[in-house]
């Protein structure tokens, strides 16, 4: 079962919009599905909607919410891309952080003080990896995240396990990015990291051209297995 319902923020002075995945059975754990730049649309839904069939609570928050409220965007779509690329410019990630741990606060009351993780795309895996270290979320898992080379002064900061998927050939991610994030993080005893060779950017989306059956597949099944060890 599926629905938006509207959470409010950290201080309780606004409230908005967050797609809801519910299972069959009463959920004992809840996932925090962080949105690429294209909003929380079709395939977001769908990584929401997949969770929810392998018993988790899922929740994907509209971050973009102050820019403009539900933004649902293809990458396909060569103007619906570049108007993605200008709210991305305009998006206050530090804010973007707060509205999660929102959604964590809510997600936590649901599933009775039970276990909360993140996983995140693209911008969101960015996000995924901000959220493990700035929250108390029990473990994160980031796809493809953009610039997290600037943001390893944080590592020492990640409490809870970690996991993040790079696609060798990512065009937002070059190898010296990829080097960093490398000597940065493979000696942390919580983060793991995996290497997808010759993949490029958004190769685990649910829709659209971008992704790779096979590698989405691989990419998906590490990261249930890090849910199932964690959250469980």
């Amino acid at each position: 079962m599926s629905e938006t319902m509207r959470i409010t923020t950290l201080d309780g002075a606004e409230p908005f919009d967050c797609y809801v995945a519910r299972p069959a059975q009463e959920p004992q754990s809840a996932i925090i599905v962080i949105q690429e730049i294209f909003g929380v649309n079709a395939g977001i839904r769908r990584k929401c909607d997949k969770l929810a069939e392998e018993g988790y609570l899922a929740l994907a928050p509209d971050l973009f919410w102050r820019l403009q409220p539900n933004v649902e965007l293809d990458p396909d779509i060569e103007p619906e891309f570049q108007t993605a690329l200008d709210l991305m410019g305009k998006f206050n990630q530090d804010q973007g952080i707060r509205d999660i741990e929102a959604a964590i606060k809510h997600a936590r009351i649901v599933v009775a003080n039970g276990k909360v993780g993140a996983v995140g795309y693209c911008l969101g895996g960015r996000l995924a990896y901000m959220t493990a270290a700035r929250t108390d979320i029990d473990a994160s898992v980031g796809y493809y995240g953009v610039g997290i080379d600037g943001l390893l002064r944080e590592k020492n900061s990640i409490a809870n396990p970690l996991m993040l998927h790079i696609p060798t050939e990512d065009g937002f991610v070059d190898k010296d990015t990829q080097k960093a994030m490398h000597e940065g993080l493979d000696d942390h005893p919580k983060v793991t990291l995996y290497d997808y060779e010759g993949l490029d950017h958004g190769f685990a989306t649910e829709f659209g051209k971008r992704r790779d059956e096979e590698a989405a597949t691989l990419a998906d099944k590490r990261t249930a297995e890090f849910f199932a060890k964690h959250l469980g």
